[in-house]
């Protein structure tokens, strides 16, 4: 849908049909995951924070006792996907002492983004008191939107688990709802102009000033390098990154690697 600005906003957030092969990245993930948890015995899978079918968390034990906690959202646009494509992205911390948790989230249209919102952050307070040490907020897309909202003025989570959490990554993250209401996603979205605001972490004050790093690959759809420097340039505790040649997929494979520039960032 072009909107009054003359902006195409249904391409402007389009990243499959400008990545080529991106249509098979969903099976990849998929048995990448599958492999990565079949590989990895010591976990707790699909235990319950809530009662809805989704409301359900991975959670990934490094070998010795964990030095932390690192908290990877999915994206899909609020409606695609869920906790299962991801669980390989957690090897990296892992390898680096902390435990990783990947929990999941009702989708749209069944929920709605603010509800979606509130289940991340029973998800994330009922993890801060599973596993004790710094608690770490990793998200990609969608996710990164969702992260950062666990920062906004509203205090989606309690004063002692925010004071748990030692940083915040937006990986490719979506800071700005309001054009998504002029894209055809919105009929699955279902925004309404006061969510919009509500759910936009640039129009909201940082609720502590926990470092924040909002990250995107270079060869992102303008769009996304758009929304990462927005973080930048409203949060005083948020530094951008534009890492090589990534993409809006790509850049999840820093993840995979204990010694990687996009983890180094996040947990230095």
């Amino acid at each position: 849908m072009t909107g009054s600005d003359g902006i195409d906003w249904d391409d402007a957030f389009a990243n499959m049909k400008h990545i080529p092969g991106a249509e098979q990245f969903p099976q990849i993930w998929s048995a990448r995951a599958q492999a990565f948890r079949d590989q990895w015995g010591n976990s707790e899978l699909d235990f319950r924070y809530g009662k809805s079918e989704r409301e359900k968390i991975d959670l990934f034990y490094p070998d010795s006792p964990p030095k932390g906690l690192m908290i990877f959202i999915h994206g899909g646009f609020w409606m695609r996907l869920d906790k299962s494509y991801w669980s390989h992205l957690s090897r990296g911390a892992l390898d680096r002492g902390l435990a990783v948790a990947i929990p999941g989230y009702t989708l749209t249209p069944e929920s709605s983004i603010p509800r979606i919102t509130r289940q991340v952050a029973v998800a994330i307070t009922l993890l801060a008191k599973k596993v004790e040490g710094p608690v770490y907020l990793v998200g990609h897309s969608a996710g990164g939107h969702l992260v950062t909202r666990m920062n906004c003025a509203d205090r989606q989570l309690d004063d002692d688990t925010l004071r748990r959490v030692a940083g915040i990554l937006s990986i490719s993250g979506v800071h700005d709802l309001r054009p998504l209401r002029l894209t055809q996603m919105n009929e699955t979205l279902k925004l309404t102009e006061q969510e919009a605001i509500a759910e936009s972490p640039i129009l909201s004050n940082a609720a502590s000033d926990v470092p924040v790093v909002a990250w995107a690959g270079s060869n992102e759809r303008p769009e996304f390098l758009r929304q990462t420097q927005l973080l930048n340039n409203s949060w005083s505790s948020c530094e951008s990154y534009f890492a090589g040649r990534d993409d809006h997929f790509t850049v999840l494979d820093g993840l995979e690697s204990a010694k990687s520039e996009l983890l180094r960032v996040l947990f230095n």
